[in-house]
C-alpha cells in the first residue's frame, strides 16, 4: 500500500493501522495527532483505523517554543 505521509510517498504492507504505521516509522513517542485526508483521527481509534491506498496522512508533533 502506498501512502503519502507528511508529503512523502511511503510504501507499507496492506492493512496496517495508523498505530502500526507510527510504530513502523519509529515515531510512537513523538506523534500527538493524526489526520487522514484532512480528517482528524482520534487517538483512541488509531489501533483500528486502516488507511486506504494513496491516502494522505499527516502525523503531527507538538513542539514547545516561544
Amino acid at each position: 500500500m502506498q501512502l503519502i505521509i507528511n508529503g512523502e510517498n511511503k510504501n507499507f504492507d496492506d492493512n496496517l493501522s495508523i498505530e502500526q504505521i507510527i510504530i513502523n516509522l519509529e515515531l510512537q513517542d513523538k506523534v500527538m495527532a493524526a489526520a487522514v485526508n484532512m480528517e482528524v483521527v482520534k487517538k483512541d481509534t488509531w489501533k483500528e483505523f486502516i488507511p486506504k491506498d494513496n491516502d494522505k496522512i499527516e502525523l503531527l508533533q507538538f513542539v514547545g517554543g516561544g
